[in-house]
């Protein structure tokens, strides 16, 4: 088969239409399988994998696919407000043959404790906190969905609101304005129970510019006449250069980090879901919620987040609050902050004996799939946590009680460590291509180790 059919096949797994997509994948995982795609594997995972149930370039499916490609052996959706991707991630991960994992992210207020007046995590605002809920039994996929559509329903009055903001302070910029349903809502999967959200607007926003000044040296002149926005060294450079294949996801990440702030609105309280309520309702459904740590920031490797003080100052009474609410995990990224700041969050997390989890979050095509700071001896534990997060999804979508954190876990009386350690061993020797086959390890070959 020549390599224009390959492209032409790979093509198909960010087709528009599911149904195609998955065709698609059963088509990839053929030709993995007789040894005609091949990629040069790693020990690398990624739990944390945006699609385009929230805000990215790809379908769940192409997600999968690239994650492959890299060499992960794991692969994990994350979207805000949204576990849409679930089900086609699950799907496409079997027929490739990596291993998958399945979650959601979403803002959750910390209102109701000590640090409701602080930025805790979230660049936008005080006393509301993002966090993941990973490893979701596919049994309760649809339960999740609909504890998130009344937040996104109230979501998207917001962004409507935000969008005839944002047309009130471009109005005289000579840009067309933001239609919210045809250039917004409709550039979503709203309609699937996927959200809308800021990077929606902004890429709105962006396309909008680029339709009145064409890509290149019009844009960053536009940007600091008419935006009144400094555009400089490494960033300037990259938007005048008019054939850069990333443009869009560019021009949006400087519009995040320096725009954004002249038209975003507070979430108000009926939003953002008390954090205790996220908690519970992550555990209720034998789920691993996780506190995601930022940490100050000096430089954003991804462009769209400006210098600023966040946690660390406030760490351990951080910490405290998080065991006090009752999360069970931390989840983290290597490669946002200093090894400093890691061992410290690595340190507390170990004290409060939390479960680490690891994951790049990717929105952009300009973004690496690959986590090499996994491969540190600092980090590597972080792989085995990632086996163990999927051990526990398929296990505890088999039988509830074999959930990481259940009471009823049979090997309840282990240390988290060691419990770890265990379910890391499960999800090694699972097949990626029959997941299911994974309880087979519990009760049979491996149970006496």
């Amino acid at each position: 088969m020549a390599h224009m059919q390959y492209d032409k096949i790979i093509a198909r797994l960010n087709d528009p239409v599911l149904e195609n997509r998955l065709a698609a994948a059963k088509e990839v995982g053929e030709l993995i399988r007789g040894g005609k795609i091949t990629r040069v594997a790693t020990e690398e995972v990624n739990n944390h994998i945006h699609t385009t149930y929230s805000f990215s370039p790809y379908e769940p499916a192409m997600a999968a696919f690239r994650a492959w490609q890299a060499g992960l052996q794991i692969v994990g959706s994350i979207d805000h407000d949204s576990i849409s991707a679930a089900e086609e991630m699950m799907a496409a991960g079997r027929e490739i043959g990596i291993a998958t994992t399945v979650g959601f992210e979403v803002r959750c207020s910390f209102l109701a404790t000590e640090l409701r007046d602080k930025k805790i995590n979230n660049p936008d605002s005080k006393g509301i906190v993002y966090m993941c809920v990973h490893g979701v039994p596919a049994q309760h996929i649809e339960k999740v969905k609909e504890f998130l559509r009344p937040v996104n329903r109230i979501r998207n009055v917001r962004n409507q609101a935000e969008v005839e903001r944002l047309n009130d302070l471009i109005a005289t910029t000579g840009l067309e304005l933001i239609d919210f349903e045809k250039d917004v809502a409709a550039l979503s999967r709203a309609g699937e129970d996927g959200s809308i959200t800021e990077r929606h607007i902004l890429s709105a926003f962006a396309q909008k510019i680029i339709d009145h000044c064409g890509k290149g040296p019009g844009v960053v002149e536009f940007l600091e006449s008419k935006l009144n926005l400094a555009v400089t060294g490494k960033i300037k450079g990259i938007l005048s250069d008019e054939n850069n294949p990333h443009y869009l996801y560019d021009l949006l990440g400087i519009l995040k980090g320096s725009y954004l702030p002249q038209f975003f609105i507070q979430p108000d309280i009926e939003e953002t879901i008390p954090a205790r309520d996220v908690v519970a309702f992550g555990l209720e459904i034998g789920a691993i919620p996780a506190y995601a740590y930022l940490g100050d920031v000096t430089e954003s490797p991804t462009g769209d987040k400006k210098a600023e003080h966040f946690e660390d100052s406030f760490l351990d009474e951080l910490f405290e609050t998080l065991v006090a609410i009752g999360y069970p995990a931390v989840t983290y990224m290597p490669p946002r902050n200093s090894l400093e700041q890691l061992k410290r969050v690595q340190s507390l997390a170990k004290d409060h004996m939390m479960m680490e989890i690891s994951g790049v979050d990717i929105n952009s095509s300009r973004q690496q799939f690959n986590c090499k700071e996994l491969l540190m001896s600092e980090f590597s534990h972080l792989i085995d946590s990632a086996w163990a997060l999927v051990a526990h999804e398929k296990l505890s979508t088999i039988d509830n009680k074999y959930g990481l954190f259940c009471e009823d876990n049979p090997f309840a009386s282990e240390t988290l460590s060691d419990r770890i350690a265990r379910y890391a061993a499960y999800g090694k020797k699972m097949d990626p291509n029959r997941p299911e086959d994974i309880i087979k390890l519990v009760t049979g070959v491996m149970s006496d180790e």
